[in-house]
């Protein structure tokens, strides 16, 4: 079966290790027909002090000329220019336009911040402990996340939807009623969701959504495609045909593909 991943980044975010070509490499070698560069859009130093969370603004050049060459070395790979942008509502200070994202094909949009607080950031996740935290954390991380989805923002699929889930810490009120509410709000707008593999390796111990909430975006006639968040190369095409189970379980026939042209297509789940 056609093996695809929409996600990956290198080491162009302070957080990320590998060249661009690593990757590439390591997406032929697994078999990959297609794989999608989104790495992580600049921060102000306001929200990334340290230049670890997402790429600084003088090496976006860099980043893009990577990806071409690595287009042209690998002209059996459907390589695709992406990036993964914050939503950062109206904490946002970047004057945003839309020429920001002509460079990029394919636009995940990601919520990391709730309030101006990384609250996936390990070093941060004490606040997590407060009492009554949890309830209010992902009360607030599904408002902003519907205001994501619902935004004019030129995006194409919302990443890893449930990432408040992360380091295992669950609201004490069933999640049914904010999961009917996410996946209400990204049919409307007519946008993709992923299925992020890389949830099975943190605390949570599950991939990003869970069974429930990409069930409920099955029901709503969500497309979905899938992606490693990889970081290494070596993690390009890790758990892509278990991600595919995933989705068939959850009600899913096919996987949606972001293509290079800015369209889509569809890979039938066998």
């Amino acid at each position: 079966m056609e093996l695809i991943n929409m996600h990956c980044h290198s080491k162009y975010c302070g957080h990320g290790e590998g060249e661009v070509e690593e990757y590439a490499v390591a997406a032929e070698a697994a078999g990959l027909s297609a794989l999608a560069f989104t790495e992580h859009f600049p921060l102000t130093l306001a929200f990334d002090p340290d230049r670890y969370l997402s790429v600084p603004a003088e090496r976006m050049p860099d980043y893009l000329r990577a990806v071409e060459e690595a287009r042209a070395a690998h002209p059996s790979l459907e390589i695709i220019t992406g990036c993964e942008l914050d939503w950062l509502g109206t904490d946002d200070d970047r004057n945003l336009v839309s020429a920001d994202f002509d460079p990029f094909v394919h636009v995940l949009l990601s919520v990391h911040f709730v309030d101006r607080w990384a609250f996936d950031d390990p070093a941060q996740r004490d606040a997590w402990e407060q009492p009554g935290a949890p309830e209010r954390i992902w009360r607030r991380y599904v408002e902003l996340w519907c205001d994501a989805v619902s935004s004019d923002v030129p995006f194409t699929a919302m990443s890893h939807p449930d990432l408040a889930k992360k380091f295992a810490y669950y609201p004490s009120f069933d999640l049914t009623p904010l999961y009917q509410q996410m996946a209400e709000a990204c049919a409307a707008a007519g946008k993709m969701i992923e299925v992020n593999t890389s949830g099975s390796y943190y605390a949570c111990a599950q991939m990003f959504p869970a069974p429930e909430l990409l069930r409920e975006f099955c029901r709503a006639g969500v497309p979905c495609t899938v992606g490693t968040d990889a970081h290494k190369p070596e993690h390009v095409a890790r758990d892509i045909e278990h991600a595919y189970a995933y989705m068939y379980e959850a009600g899913y026939r096919v996987v949606t593909v972001p293509t290079a042209t800015g369209d889509r297509r569809t890979i039938t789940i066998e």
